[in-house]
């Protein structure tokens, strides 16, 4: 399947983005299958890439000594898995698992570095969307957290 600017555009994290900078990723673009329960990203791996999930289920996960993996957040249709590509020293910080078989639209992150050393509008663009993303996620997690500790508080 050939990614083009019209399967890009309806993308929500690329949503109203400009046709130029569009065609600019869609050069960079092509589509990954994972089957379930394959490993994506390993935490401490080179980051290098990002997807955009078309379908399936991913699940962020936290190694933890012994083997065992805490699960941190689950990534559907519409979401965008693993910005590490955009940030020194561009390392995962956490493995990325598929739940069910997945379809996602893979871009190489470092081209994708070197294409917004090249277009700084692009740059800017995308540094918007993704920090749109990493602020939206960690308010979950802080109302994750904060109901989680409200089954702790006792009546005084």
């Amino acid at each position: 399947m050939k990614i083009n600017v019209s399967i890009l555009e309806a993308q929500p994290f690329l949503r109203g983005m400009d046709t130029g900078k569009l065609e600019l990723l869609a050069e960079n673009a092509v589509l990954a299958e994972f089957n379930a329960n394959e490993r994506i990203l390993y935490e401490g791996g080179a980051a290098n890439r990002f997807y955009l999930i078309l379908e399936g289920q991913v699940r962020l996960e936290s190694p933890m000594p012994g083997g065992e993996a805490v699960s941190l957040q689950t990534l559907g249709r519409g979401d965008v898995l693993g910005w590490s590509w955009l940030f020194p020293p561009y390392r995962w910080h956490f493995d990325a698992r598929a739940v069910a078989p997945t379809k996602a639209i893979l871009f190489d992150g470092t081209h994708l570095r070197e294409l917004c050393e090249e277009n700084h509008d692009l740059g800017y663009e995308l540094m918007k969307r993704v920090s749109e993303i990493v602020i939206r996620r960690l308010q979950v997690a802080r109302r994750e957290k904060v109901e989680e500790n409200k089954n702790f508080l006792l009546p005084i």
